[in-house]
């Protein structure tokens, strides 16, 4: 009976979500009976044209394109530019379907925001989902209709360069920043001309690359699979998202873009998703490099079969399926199929009523006031504390003089990350000229010390001896941009070239010193957290980078982010996050249990931490079980207060252990959380509210339940601190 119900359970799940995509993605009897019309009237090769994406622009796509022969482009930019394409393919094409342009809008498209690894540092969805609905607001102005974002990869491990791309290692805060991004993409209509529609990807587990090594194969349990890596994929879906791009890795054996169990029977039978998939880069084509296809023809069948509507740069369907249609390999009936995907985008898009973006918009929306400001708030939220003893920071705007030192001092490019899209150097303020708008330029000195992967002693040497002279040394050191991203793995999590060199030499001059961070990953910087009295984790921030580091520098703004990721001690700790799973032996201080000779077991820097210039206290959690009409609720309650002396913002976190079950548990899974502000001395009560169902895990048979039992409950300010209670769940 018990196993009975929670079957139940899991097809009312399913059916919800397939009611919940069909409604977000807004079709209608019309726009079906449009598509089964223009099906009807497609040839094959034009039908196989929908399915062909192809980038930038020559003679040759022109002519496909005015053949009905392409579908999609990718890196065309500019009003202009995709309006002359628009108009050869609703012009002069036999039937005039328009194009759909699309674009890696990752974290911005001219204003650019911080990378996604450091927004999501702000744990602010509303935040997150405002700065998306920017970013489509100046990219569909400018011709785009089309984003290959958000990017939901669950990453453990940080060698992995895209780790940058995404909002870290946990399911739970990916899930609710994911349906947030896509919100604000696609806004409440996608007909509305100012959204865009939004591509979660990689689909699925990328994220797990063997040895965080761009590209390399995933191997995880099933369990793993559903509980970590598809939850984010499975909101952004609940959120509306249009369409899915498949991923470059294999999966237990079967790669991702040829896989039917996650693109056919979980994403669509399971989700009820009915966008279209589209591959990633000549995806499809490397299923010959993965060894499970001997020709592209063979690639191509396996990808259509499996799910895949249409072909990213690889060529592979706009040169075979024709034949395999024709050969009986493949029913035209399925590329039928994948065709109504397409153009339904397309039709809620209004690009058959609407082909042609109007210039003047382009013109007024880029680079806005609003956008900049917008630009500020993010960078500011992003800024996560990690370290002030004895409150070095925030420094005193009458400070006699300072020293401004490092590689990404004074660095216009360095600050955009990865991903920049037409993020232009000339619109960064630096941290040099945020600094410089808060004291006179007199006060400050500045030397560069080192490159950001290279340099000399007599550099250090002479920026020792500018600093020996002043009363602050502010180091700002990192990564480069393309130290993280895509193909941007690295075996070292260590600061790159001489700048923990530098550091060091910094740090013995007695000068006290704060080290800025800018980087895309989590480093390893045991040396500098043991010494440096005050240190900011600031990712990659965007145009607006100076100004915002600055007013924390300064006091103007209190920093208030909280880590989306973990910071291990060394890379040998890697991979490391919050919610592993205990052992039979856990760490102690004898000698057989589970630990490390050389270093300690825990992190540097836990997931969920973050410092302020204030302090909160944490007081009168109460948790409480209520039960009716057979669904069983969790009421969580907890006093916040500042206690501190000024305004600031604390981000409240509440975890679950289930404590005994029949499949082992993480030690501690986030299940909410909430930003808020308060000012000196003001408390708030946060209730927090959860179904039971969100307690449940997949068991041995792959069917998802809530086991009764004894779980516990913690709130507090990081993974690792916080009130506890227990909670029971009874049958």
């Amino acid at each position: 009976m018990k196993r009975l119900k929670l079957i139940l359970i899991f097809l009312v799940l399913s059916l919800q979500s397939f009611f919940l995509a069909a409604q977000n993605l807004k079709t209608s009897p019309e726009i079906e009976n449009r598509i089964e019309s223009l099906i009807q009237q497609m040839t094959l090769d034009e039908k196989i044209g929908q399915l062909h994406q192809v980038s930038g622009v020559s003679d040759l796509f022109q002519q496909q394109a005015r053949e009905g022969k392409i579908g999609s482009f990718l890196n065309v930019r500019g009003a202009t530019a995709t309006n002359e394409l628009q108009r050869i393919a609703v012009e002069e094409s036999r039937l005039k379907i328009p194009l759909i342009f699309g674009l890696d809008v990752i974290h911005g498209y001219r204003t650019i925001f911080p990378i996604p690894l450091g927004e999501a540092a702000s744990w602010d969805p509303e935040l997150v989902e405002r700065t998306s609905a920017m970013a489509a607001k100046e990219a569909a102005a400018s011709g785009i209709h089309w984003t290959f974002a958000p990017m939901v990869d669950i990453a453990r491990d940080p060698r992995w360069g895209r780790i940058a791309e995404g909002s870290g290692e946990d399911p739970y805060l990916g899930s609710i920043l994911a349906a947030a991004k896509v919100r604000g993409f696609q806004g409440k209509n996608l007909s509305d001309p100012l959204t865009i529609v939004a591509c979660p990807k990689h689909y699925v587990a990328y994220g797990g690359a063997q040895a965080g090594r761009d590209y390399h194969a995933v191997d995880i349990s099933i369990n793993t699979l559903r509980e970590i890596y598809l939850p984010p994929f499975k909101a952004a879906i609940d959120a509306g998202a249009g369409t899915m791009m498949s991923a470059f890795n294999e999966l237990n054996g079967i790669p991702a873009s040829a896989n039917p169990f996650t693109l056919t029977q979980i994403l669509r039978n399971e989700w009820g998703f009915r966008g279209f998939v589209v591959s990633d880069w000549n995806s499809i084509g490397e299923l010959l490099n993965h060894g499970i296809a001997a020709t592209p023809a063979e690639a191509g069948t396996k990808a259509l079969l499996a799910g895949v509507d249409m072909d990213m740069m690889g060529f592979v369907y706009s040169s075979n399926l024709a034949a395999l249609v024709q050969q009986g390999a493949i029913d035209e009936k399925v590329i039928d199929q994948a065709v109504r995907r397409i153009l339904r985008i397309k039709l809620q898009l209004g690009l058959f009523d609407r082909p042609y973006v109007d210039l003047q918009l382009e013109q007024s929306t880029i680079l806005s006031n609003e956008n900049l400001a917008l630009a500020l708030e993010s960078a500011r939220k992003s800024i996560v504390l990690l370290k002030n003893d004895k409150q070095l920071l925030p420094l005193n705007k009458s400070i006699k003089s300072l020293v401004v030192i490092g590689p990404l001092a004074d660095n216009k490019s360095d600050p955009l990350g990865c991903w920049r899209c037409e993020g232009n150097d000339a619109d960064v303020v630096t941290i040099l000229e945020g600094i410089k708008s808060k004291i006179p330029s007199e006060r400050i000195r500045y030397f560069k010390g080192c490159e950001i992967q290279g340099g000399s002693d007599k550099e250090i040497l002479k920026a020792v001896e500018i600093a020996q002279k002043v009363d602050t040394a502010i180091l700002v050191v990192g990564e480069s941009e393309d130290m993280s991203g895509e193909a941007a793995s690295r075996s070292s999590l260590d600061l790159p070239g001489h700048q923990e060199k530098l550091v060091k030499a910094i740090y013995e001059t007695g000068t006290p010193t704060i080290v800025v961070l800018m980087n895309g990953r989590p480093l390893t910087i045991p040396w500098i957290a043991e010494k440096i009295p005050a240190i900011l984790e600031t990712w990659q921030l965007g145009m607006q980078c100076g100004n915002a580091i600055a007013d924390v520098l300064f006091g103007d703004y209190n920093p208030g982010g909280k880590l989306p990721v973990t910071f291990p001690r060394t890379v040998g700790q890697v991979p490391i996050f919050y919610n592993h799973k205990n052992t039979g032996r856990p760490p102690s201080e004898e000698k057989f249990t589970s630990k490390y000779l050389d270093v300690p077991v825990t992190p540097l820097f836990p997931f969920g931490y973050g410092l302020s210039y204030t302090k909160f206290k944490f007081s009168d959690l109460k948790v409480a079980v209520e039960k009716a009409d057979n669904i069983t609720q969790i009421f969580a309650s907890v006093e916040v207060q500042n206690i501190g002396d000024r305004a600031g913002d604390e981000v409240v976190q509440l975890y679950v252990q289930d404590v005994v079950a029949s499949m082992t548990r993480p030690v501690k899974e986030l299940k909410r959380f909430q930003r808020i502000t308060l000012q000196p001395n003001e408390k708030k009560k946060l209730e927090f509210q959860l179904n039971a169902n969100e307690l449940g895990f997949y068991n041995q048979s792959m069917a998802y339940m809530v086991e009764p039992g004894v779980f516990k409950i913690w709130i507090g300010n990081s993974s690792v601190e916080g009130l506890e209670e227990n909670l029971e769940i009874m049958d």
